[in-house]
């Protein structure tokens, strides 16, 4: 019998997380992450990254024309924000169940 791993590597990242940007044009803003895309470990952030996309009539969008929408940006240039509101690494601490939990580098609260 053939043993199955799970090879996808954990994300300091997550769905639904608050994070700030660390590098490039939106550095220091912060926001929502929508979607992680984990083939090309990017996620899509509320309001960063916009980028005008030029588009063609269609049953979505009658008219057609210049639609603002944001783009991928790269995990590595994302820090979690924890509850204090201060960007952060995360580390990761078994709880008192045994459970593997994120925990913020800075002041040690685990990260939901």
């Amino acid at each position: 019998m053939e043993r199955k791993f799970n090879n996808q590597a954990k994300r300091h990242v997550k769905k639904g997380d608050m994070v700030q940007v660390i590098a490039g044009d939106d550095k220091g803003k912060k926001g929502r992450v929508v979607e992680i895309i984990s083939e090309t470990e990017r996620a899509i952030v509320e309001g960063i990254n916009i980028v005008s996309r030029h588009t063609k009539p269609n049953a979505q969008n009658q008219n057609g024309g210049i639609i603002k929408k944001e783009a991928p940006v790269h995990i590595s240039n994302l820090k979690v924000v924890d509850k204090s509101g201060n960007a952060t690494r995360v580390g990761r601490k078994a709880n008192d169940k045994g459970k593997l939990v994120r925990v913020s580098k800075k002041s040690g609260e685990i990260i939901d």
